[in-house]
């Protein structure tokens, strides 16, 4: 599953929320009322299995206006070692019609007990863990009844969902999907709903002609009912877990592709069949370059991708058929600003594949074998793809979200056998911090081993379940090497380095001293090998050292002074580090240490030091001209243009790539900078670029253009609002709020409704700027409503403080600009300060 975090949450909408989720002061409470919680007190062991479910074959349909499955089940299984005469199975809020055991054709009732989470069946005897047996099941699936909650990364938990059922809502497709991690396919079919479980599956879905159904394996047959319906029959003939089962139906467009002759199919609402190769086509690639890198080939019988509405999480890699939300629906237009993030969570499913859907954590508590994996496998897409320096600075910013989840929710293990609920497991520890350790893995090994182990771990443990341990196995056996200090350190205990770093030269001596002092709070003491790059004389000489003492002293030759000494060299420390370094180290470094973070660290030394420093103005300078756009864009964002030196070393430059640079989040970042110089004689440029094909580029010229001539920027905006998508809108809407026109509030509520995920959390900030300021109470008690609305489908409680914090002050704003209106006005101001504290108590609550 993608977490998208803070990139990531695991859940698209929290992605990108990574300053609301961080700056929330619930979010900074968390961590010491966790540790009265009792449920940590709990040991989180692997469920003992009983059974073992060998095949699952489903016959489902629908009841749209009641939103049920009308299902029958047949389950093979066989006692797993002990003789039993008795089988519980998950099924959450059915409606149980009859339980058979099916033997020599014939269905023989069994007697059961069912409490409405779980099916207690008295077998028809005792079987041996040699025999097997099919249980019938006939039932009826309420998931609107189910009494589970979500997560943070999983919004809700009933397992199946139906999307406009009635057609009520106007442009919004009827669709029905299933999310069954973590235990929530047991609310569609019973089951043993545990990650351990591994087990075939055909279903038969029955649905309306008019719409397609997607499920895990092949479509093996359509058959044409005569009651205006279809039966599709999907087949899975290899075993894998029930949380990984999936359905969907809908009035989507297929769009096929193949990969050594296996189906890849790519299913869009039909609105964006034409872009379906664009956000979708690199997937056989990526396939061909996991296969590749594992040695180890893609297992399935296919490759499906889906996109659906109101999806409770980011996506999910159900086996063969990964669900995604519809914010992965971009246009060519909205692609240009994407820079690449659809196709990491593309990449991160796929993975999966191998990593959590092949071979898949036993316990929710291992949840590190697939999520750790998946996240990892961004970066390894971003290096092959689009070069390293993209793959760093993913990687980087990953590691930021990790850290700032510790800081503000408290560090954890990242094996953990003790949690308040499953659904914690699904963190930026599992997710990013896992990331990071394995690429500190793989340095420590090589990457020759680290990808040899991963092979023979897919081997070795291919369709069942495994834990951390085996994993270490793999290692060992391939290195040679004992890890356990390793996995002890990174996967079974908490925390990272906290480094202060510094280095003197003895002229006499022609040596350099590097002294590491471990500053983390608690007594935990890493060890951590590291390469240390000493830079003098014009070469470069690596020395690798273990840190292994609070306070380590390294003592390296060199016949010269050094330029820089740069520790880290490879750049793959999960840590903070504070080097001590001075800027003409740091000017040194911009230009002569190769890797991503290498210039980061010295644009952002220098950064501080432009108005100040004629050689670090240079490196700025340079830096706008970065090989990586992502520190082209960082080097212009951080310039300070009301200097003049600064100014006139940046203007030409910025002007250039504001027209000309192929990326469209740097033109949007120089456009968004120039802008901040009201220099009329700019307009031209901003005029141009409000016609930039990449909605940030446009967005920011038009803003740029309304700090000189508002009203101009108003008739532009007038002209772009129909094509308008993403920071262009959002560059609309502030046009339009300056001017606080009352009838610009339809394009605040259009672009409201029609947006989901993320762009709908933008949406809506963009709608209470321009209610905060409008008078009509009717109008603003529908606008905040349907705000409302969203924070419960949403259903998160980082959102809902977020939307509390912006609706009190302008209920606030509303109270005392109704003390001074006219009576008229004064009553419905004072209504919609009320309405608004009313929500604002409600989503607080």
């Amino acid at each position: 599953m993608f977490k998208p975090l803070q990139h990531t949450l695991k859940s698209v909408l929290l992605a990108s929320l990574s300053g609301i989720i961080y700056i929330a002061p619930v979010a900074a409470q968390q961590a010491p009322s966790q540790q009265e919680d009792p449920s940590l007190k709990i040991y989180r062991a692997t469920s003992t299995k009983v059974h073992d479910l060998v095949h699952t074959k489903l016959d489902v349909r629908f009841d749209y206006a009641k939103r049920y499955l009308i299902g029958k089940a047949w389950l093979t299984l066989k006692p797993h070692f002990y003789q039993t005469d008795s089988l519980t199975l998950d099924a959450k809020a059915m409606d149980i019609k009859q339980v058979d055991i099916v033997k020599g054709g014939r269905n023989i009732p069994l007697k059961y007990r069912y409490d409405s989470l779980q099916l207690h069946i008295a077998l028809d005897k005792a079987y041996q863990r040699t025999e097997s047996f099919i249980v019938y099941i006939d039932y009826v699936a309420r998931p609107e009844e189910v009494k589970s909650e979500g997560s943070a990364a999983i919004s809700e938990a009933k397992g199946l969902y139906f999307i406009n059922p009635d057609s009520s809502v106007k442009n919004k497709p009827v669709q029905i999907w299933t999310q069954g991690e973590t235990e929530s396919s047991s609310a569609w079919f019973p089951t043993i709903d545990r990650t351990a479980q591994k087990s075939t599956e055909e279903i038969s879905i029955t649905v309306d002609k008019k719409y397609v159904t997607l499920s895990n394996g092949k479509l093996v047959s359509q058959k044409n009912n005569a009651d205006g319906t279809r039966t599709d029959y999907w087949k899975m003939d290899l075993p894998h877990s029930p949380y990984l089962f999936m359905m969907a139906v809908g009035d989507f467009a297929i769009i096929k592709d193949q990969w050594k002759g296996k189906e890849v199919n790519y299913y869009v609402e039909k609105a964006y069949a034409p872009y379906a190769k664009a956000i979708f086509g690199n997937t056989p690639e990526m396939m061909t370059f996991y296969s590749n890198i594992l040695g180890y080939e893609y297992p399935w019988a296919k490759y499906s991708q889906v996109v659906v509405r109101d999806y409770v999480s980011g996506a999910m890699e159900n086996t063969t058929a990964t669900i995604h939300g519809d914010f992965l629906q971009k246009t060519d237009r909205e692609l240009l600003d994407n820079n690449n993030y659809n196709e990491s969570v593309i990449a991160h499913e796929l993975f999966h594949h191998w990593f959590g859907d092949l071979v898949t954590a036993e316990s929710w508590s291992n949840l590190t074998l697939n999520e750790s994996f998946a996240d990892y496998s961004e970066y390894l897409w971003m290096a092959y793809k689009y070069g390293k320096d993209a793959a760093d600075d993913h990687s980087y910013k990953s590691m930021q979200s990790y850290q700032k989840f510790a800081q503000y929710s408290g560090d954890k293990d990242l094996v953990r056998f003790h949690y308040h609920d499953k659904e914690d497991m699904f963190d930026a520890i599992s997710y990013q911090k896992g990331g990071r350790i394995l690429n500190m893995l793989r340095n420590v090994v090589g990457d020759s081993a680290f990808f040899k182990s991963l092979n023979l771990y897919l081997k070795t443990n291919a369709f069942k379940a495994a834990e951390a341990h085996q994993l270490r196995l793999a290692f060992e056996e391939v290195s040679g090497q004992d890890l356990n200090w390793f996995f002890n350190q990174w996967y079974f205990g908490q925390g990272y380095p906290v480094l202060d770093i510094r280095s003197s030269y003895d002229e006499a001596a022609k040596t350099v001293t590097v002294t590491v002092e471990q500053q983390q709070q608690g007594n935990k003491i890493f060890q951590l090998p590291v390469a240390i790059d000493v830079y003098a004389g014009g070469k470069k000489v690596r020395h690798k050292v273990t840190i292994t003492d609070k306070v380590s002293t390294f003592t390296l030759p060199s016949e010269l002074k050094p330029d820089l000494v740069n520790f880290d060299g490879d750049k793959v420390l999960l840590a903070t580090k504070k080097e001590n370094k001075d800027i003409d180290a740091y000017i040194f470094q911009y230009s002569h240490a190769p890797e991503y973070l290498d210039r980061r660290e010295a644009i952002e030394a220098c950064l501080k030091e432009q108005s100040s420093n004629p050689a670090a103005l240079k490196v700025v300078a340079a830096a706008l001209r970065d090989k990586f756009y992502g520190l082209r864009a960082m080097a212009i964002n951080g310039l300070k243009l009301t200097d003049p030196a600064v100014k006139a070393a940046t203007f030409a430059t910025l002007q250039e790539l504001a027209k000309k640079d192929e990326n469209a989040t740097v033109r949007a970042a120089a456009l968004a900078q120039l802008g901040t110089l009201k220099d009329a004689k700019l307009t031209p440029i901003f005029e141009a670029a409000a016609k930039d094909r990449s909605y940030a580029a446009a967005g920011a010229a038009l803003e740029s253009l309304g700090a000189l001539d508002l009203e101009k920027s108003y008739t532009l905006a007038k002209q772009m609002e129909k094509d308008s998508k993403g920071a262009l809108s959002n560059a609309i809407a502030a046009i339009y709020a300056q001017k606080g026109n009352e009838a610009d509030l339809d394009f605040f509520a259009k672009t409201f409704n029609e947006a989901s995920g993320q762009d709908k959390l933008d949406a809506a900030i963009q709608y209470l700027s321009i209610l905060s300021i409008v008078d009509n109470t009717d109008e603003v008690l529908k606008g905040v409503d349907g705000i409302k609305q969203m924070a419960l489908l949403f259903n998160n409680k980082m959102v809902n403080n977020y939307l509390v914090s912006l609706l009190q002050p302008i209920a606030r704003n509303k109270e005392e600009k109704a003390a001074l209106a006219s009576p008229d006005k004064k009553t419905g101001l004072l209504k919609q300060s009320e309405y608004m504290k009313k929500v604002a108590s409600e989503l607080k609550n």
